[in-house]
């Protein structure tokens, strides 16, 4: 190979070209991630812990209050303000504030999970039903006597007519002369009203003599309270009340509660007292607490009495005062003694009817509630065929309640 003077003349170990250095970061791609990760929960814990948001991130509800337009259909309204019901689970959410007297407004629900959108009209002259739509006040139910009606917001409600009272015009046909002379057995069974089935079976099966309570809810209750009075039995209404562990044990929409004012627990009593017509009196549907809280108890018990009306009380509560508020008022009373169906097989419910027996036997007078569950209706039906044989008068509820009275 030839060499020129230049590649002598050169250094030697620098004939080759010079590689070009890499640029370094002074850390890794992990180490990278690893950092904006790091800054993604410091800025995400800032937010919870300085935003303050009252829900906490739970699903929401928007509400957007409007006036209805004059071109609007006739509004479906909301029903009892904040109370939900779902397969025996009963949530209670804030309502939006009631509209004044007179005053409608429309109200946009949108549901923070779904975005589904619902306009309801709220307006506080306005009857509502169990499920919360609008609702015409109920019709009145065949055989009603017209005097013994006065119109509230919510429909027509019981009332005295000179000497005329629901409680005498109403309770069912018995022979209180022999009532009077041997031991007696009234039986009251309640919850009906909800489930058309269970309600019939108790209407057709039972003897008319046996009493039958009503629920003020279903699709609709006067119809099948109308029957039950077609069929003679005499009919007590179910107002529900505040139990001990209200709210997780909720009664039902318009509850009576301990909590609220006297005049907001009336306004809730007229609501129930219009749901049907033709009741000799009523009686708790639960309501451990309310019927035990003076207060509470003794505005409605004077109210049933200015009405005309007796009161049956379960004796679910050995607290109750409605005994004492009955006395005061020099109205019709009973309470339950025995409840037959707590165990709900056909022994127990035997063993319980055979106590009332004997019960009525010792003290003259003896009453029983049950549900209407199929086999209390056959246990009760196959002991009332030969009650009488045995020396035992089963009677209607309100004439255990009169012979109680006198006795």
């Amino acid at each position: 190979m030839t060499e020129t003077a230049d590649d002598l003349s050169a250094p030697l170990g620098q004939d080759k070209p010079r590689r070009k250095r890499r640029l370094r970061l002074p850390f890794t791609a992990m180490q990278l991630l690893a950092v904006l990760l790091l800054l993604f929960l410091v800025t995400f814990a800032s937010f919870a812990i300085f935003n303050k948001d009252p829900l906490g991130g739970e699903p929401m509800t928007r509400i957007a209050i409007r006036e209805p337009k004059a071109t609007d259909e006739k509004p479906v309204a909301s029903g009892h303000a904040g109370e939900s019901r779902q397969e025996g689970k009963h949530e209670t959410k804030e309502a939006p504030k009631q509209a004044a007297p007179g005053e409608q407004k429309t109200v946009t629900m949108i549901d923070g999970s779904t975005g589904a959108r619902h306009d309801v009209v709220i307006g506080a002259g306005e009857a509502t039903d169990k499920g919360g739509a609008a609702s015409a006040p109920p019709p009145v139910m065949a055989g009603i006597d017209p005097k013994l009606l006065e119109k509230s917001r919510y429909g027509m409600i019981p009332v005295v007519a000179g000497d005329m009272k629901p409680f005498n015009v109403y309770a069912a046909d018995a022979d209180r002369t022999k009532a009077a002379k041997m031991p007696v057995v009234a039986i009251v069974i309640g919850g009906l009203g909800v489930g058309a089935a269970k309600t019939t079976d108790a209407i057709m099966k039972l003897p008319p003599a046996v009493t039958l309570a009503f629920t003020p809810y279903g699709s609709d209750p006067g119809k099948l309270a109308e029957r039950a009075r077609a069929q003679r039995h005499e009919i007590f209404l179910q107002i529900p009340m505040e139990p001990y562990d209200f709210p997780d044990n909720d009664p039902g929409p318009q509850t009576l509660l301990t909590s609220l004012s006297t005049d907001q627990n009336m306004d809730r009593l007229y609501w129930h007292l219009s749901r049907m017509q033709g009741y000799a009196g009523l009686t708790n549907f639960m309501g451990a607490r309310f019927i035990a809280t003076e207060p509470a108890m003794q505005p409605i018990i004077r109210e049933a009495a200015k009405r005309g009306l007796g009161f049956f009380d379960d004796g679910s509560s050995p607290r109750s005062i409605a005994p004492q508020a009955a006395a005061n008022q020099a109205m019709p009373f009973g309470k339950g003694d025995i409840a037959i169906d707590v165990v709900p097989t056909p022994t127990e419910i035997d063993r319980a009817l055979n106590k009332l027996e004997a019960t009525a036997r010792e003290r003259g007078i003896a009453v029983g509630t049950a549900s209407a569950l199929p086999v209390s209706i056959e246990r009760i039906g196959a002991w009332t065929k030969t009650l009488g044989d045995r020396g035992i008068l089963l009677v209607p509820l309100t004439t255990a309640m009169l012979k109680s009275k006198s006795s």
